[in-house]
């Protein structure tokens, strides 16, 4: 019944009983006792009262005396209210023990009946008034009436006192055994958690070593082993070697092995279970048994797994490879059926661990190669931004040093070639002006090859004067011959036809090339350069035979080839007529393997042919370019427009008078196009660029006819000029056209209105041309 009434919280052992069965003893013994005290001090407080004769004077006077007493009843009368306070505070969550709570009203009714006695009690030591004595009468009345029902409560209330101190004997017994159970399923717990933990630790390893180890250390504390070994077989699995041990033997530097065929070893390696071997065993000593501190010896046997074992496939038989795994215990110690049970599922664990270290360390080895690919990759990023960042700074150097100044020399060569020339004068123009644009091709494919990173280059088919292109490059190569102290002799066929389809300036460069690189190799001597056509296979005059890409030679195509060759002048000397063949210092060299490569790749492109003839010395005596031309029929000069010499019959649009507003922040290329415009008659003006230039080209722009822009402006954007141009349009003035560099801004000056577009290097014909072409779609 007192279970049942006792909370949770108090029947853990009978603790709460236990305090409180001694505490209700205590009050049950003091009960009388206080009452015959407080009997006995108003017994002695009426005496005091009636005494003759009084202690005399001083300090035991019977003033003194009374005062002292009446400071004792309100001291005990305080004691008696605070006490049954401090009961109420500590028992009240005990309210529920029905037994006791009647016990525990009475007692507190009769301490503090009593203090209430001892309080009435301290005015009576003073001239008092009847009631007081009525009221201390009453007091003592009722202290000594609940003193009287607390003793006989008292009475049934011990015999269930000592029942519940038998009770709490019996709980305390079977809580002590329910304490080793409860151990003991700690122990287990504890056995089991650490195989976990052991497992966990197990996977979670790289390394077979590391495997290893730590299976020695955690098995060694969880069974509490003196030693524990691993024997690994050998490479030609004739012994067993010692090579993991949690401590060291006597024998440290040396190799400790057992035969295969030693009984022990032959028993372990046949069984699956664990098998107890005594300490004497020769498995057992030579693993630290054999002492008089050691006891039964426990080994098992661990497969070694392979990486090969695992592939997919039809299972092969393999012949399976043992380690065995030895547990050496203290003396005395007896293997539990639930330790041999640990030790076959830590050894099953280790022995897939030891598998899977094989798979992760070769991840960690391929973690560390993508590492380092990473920072090759971190670094080959810093390089390309190195690399972008210089290409850029060439860009910009071949853009202002190089390119530039070659479009201005073209647009000033086009300027004299419209001036009246004599025939010599004429030829050498036209010769600078086609050798300035063979410059200019070689600088734009510079400068696109390093920003597209191709290898191709770009060709411009478009009809040609092959009579003309021929002659200049004649002239040409005669200003190198005459420069090195060469002699030079040209033999062109008359058969050759004039108008073909193709790319001049690339042809030019290829024979302008030729030329060059024969007249490097030696000091002096004599180039002759001849064309003619060549629509059979022929035998070389060596008797080299060459048989050329063989075209389908049908009409409207023509193939001509282009030979030049070099002798050098003969001395009657032969030592010196030998030291002409030698080869120049690699610093004033041409390297023939590079650039002839270079063109053979570019004629090749051109679908022709290229081949050099090498001399006695390994020099080259001659080179041939053969190509194959598609002939164009006579067509009007209008439509030649790729040519140096063609003559346009223009419409008869007129542009003297054109006012033009010319927009460019280089000052050395709105020269330029101001000399090339005025040439053609326009009035040309320009607005100075600076702070707030942009503000004063819209309002400027509106009376004139066309505005040209430099689209490669670095202080202004070019388009933001177009669109304000645009915006101060009146009726269909002014036209806009832009000069670039860039062979794709056709689609972006679309988009912003710009009506033409004329491409560097500008030269009178084609400003022309574009100028009349916008006018006229007005």
């Amino acid at each position: 019944m007192l279970d049942r009434m006792v909370p949770p919280r108090f029947r853990c052992g009978g603790g709460g009983r236990r305090r409180l069965a001694p505490l209700l003893l205590a009050l049950a013994l003091l009960a009388p006792a206080v009452a015959a005290a407080a009997a006995g001090d108003d017994d002695a407080e009426y005496a005091h009262c009636n005494c003759d004769g009084g202690g005399g004077g001083g300090f035991w006077s019977v003033e003194n005396i009374f005062k002292w007493q009446k400071v004792s009843d309100l001291l005990i009368a305080a004691a008696y209210f605070s006490i049954p306070l401090e009961i109420l505070y500590f028992v009240a969550g005990l309210r529920h023990l029905l037994p006791f709570r009647w016990v525990l009203v009475q007692f507190g009714a009769f301490i503090v009946l009593c203090g209430l006695t001892h309080l009435l009690t301290a005015f009576t030591y003073e001239p008092h008034a009847f009631a007081l004595v009525l009221l201390l009468t009453a007091a003592k009345f009722l202290t000594a009436l609940v003193s009287f029902l607390t003793a006989i409560t008292l009475l049934t209330l011990i015999p269930q006192l000592l029942r519940v101190k038998v009770r709490e004997s019996l709980l305390w017994i079977k809580a002590r055994e329910l304490d080793r159970e409860v151990d003991l399923m700690k122990q287990q717990e504890e056995a089991s958690w650490h195989v976990r933990m052991l497992t966990q630790e197990i996977r979670k390893s790289l390394d077979r070593h590391t495997v290893l180890y730590t299976t020695l250390i955690e098995l060694s504390r969880v069974l509490d082993l003196n030693n524990c070994a691993v024997w690994m077989p050998t490479q030609d699995k004739a012994a067993m070697h010692l090579t993991h041990e949690l401590r060291r033997g006597g024998n440290v530097d040396g190799l400790v092995a057992i035969a295969v065929d030693d009984a022990d070893v032959v028993e372990v390696r046949r069984s699956d279970d664990v098998k107890l071997l005594g300490p004497d065993s020769a498995l057992a000593s030579a693993s630290g048994g054999g002492k008089e501190d050691t006891g039964t010896v426990a080994a098992i046997r661990m497969p070694m797994l392979k990486v090969s074992d695992f592939k997919g496939g039809t299972p092969e038989v393999i012949q399976t490879s043992y380690a065995v795994l030895v547990l050496v215990p203290p003396s005395g110690k007896n293997w539990g059926a639930h330790e041999l049970e640990i030790v076959e599922v830590v050894a099953d664990q280790v022995a897939v661990a030891l598998s899977h270290a094989s798979l992760l360390e070769e991840s960690q080895a391929m973690r560390d190669r993508l590492a380092e690919q990473n920072r090759e990759l971190l670094q080959a990023r810093r390089d390309t931004l190195m690399a972008n960042e210089a290409r850029d700074a060439f860009q910009h150097v071949m853009s202002q040093g190089m390119r530039q100044p070659i479009h201005t020399i073209l647009g000033l060569v086009s300027v004299v070639q419209e001036d009246n020339l004599t025939p010599e004068q004429k030829l050498v123009v036209d010769t600078m002006g086609r050798t300035a644009t063979v410059v200019s091709t070689l600088i734009n494919d510079v400068m696109e090859m390093s920003a597209t990173n191709r290898e191709r280059f770009p060709l411009e088919t478009r009809p040609f004067p092959l009579h003309s292109m021929i002659r200049d490059a004649a002239c040409v190569s005669r200003c190198l011959c005459d420069f090195r102290g060469f002699g030079f002799a040209v033999h062109v066929e008359n058969t050759l036809p004039n108008l073909v389809i193709g790319d001049e300036r690339r042809i030019f460069h290829v024979l302008l090339h030729m030329v060059g690189n024969l007249i490097s190799r030696i000091d002096s001597g004599h180039v002759t350069f001849r064309v003619r056509a060549d629509d059979e296979v022929t035998e070389d005059t060596l008797g080299q035979r060459w048989d050329p890409w063989r075209p389908s030679y049908s009409s409207g195509y023509s193939s001509v080839k282009f030979v030049i060759g070099v002798k050098s002048q003969q001395s009657a000397d032969s030592m010196s007529s030998q030291g002409q063949f030698l080869r120049k210092p690699i610093g004033e060299g041409f390297d023939l393997r590079l650039s002839f490569s270079m063109c053979r790749k570019l004629v090749q492109m051109m679908q022709g042919n290229i081949w050099a003839v090498l001399d006695g010395q390994g020099l080259p005596e001659s080179m041939t370019l053969v190509l194959r031309f598609q002939l164009q029929p006579p067509l009007t000069p209008s439509s030649t427009g790729g040519s140096f010499e063609q003559q346009y019959t223009w419409p008869s649009c007129q542009l003297t008078g054109l006012k033009v507003l010319l927009i460019d922040d280089d000052d050395i290329n709105m020269v330029v196009a101001r000399k090339l415009l005025e040439k053609l008659g326009c009035v040309v003006s320009s607005l100075p660029s600076g702070s707030g230039f942009l503000n004063s080209v819209g309002p400027s722009s509106s009376v004139y006819q066309v505005v040209m822009v430099n689209l490669e402006m670095t202080r202004v954007n070019a388009l933001d000029v177009a669109a304000r141009v645009r915006q101060y349009r009146s009726g269909r003035w002014p036209f806009v056209m832009a000069m670039t560099s860039e062979q794709s801004a056709w689609e972006k000056c679309a988009q912003s209105g710009i009506n033409g577009i004329l491409r560097k290097p500008v030269v009178m014909l084609e400003m022309k041309e574009e100028l009349t072409r916008i006018l006229q779609s007005a």
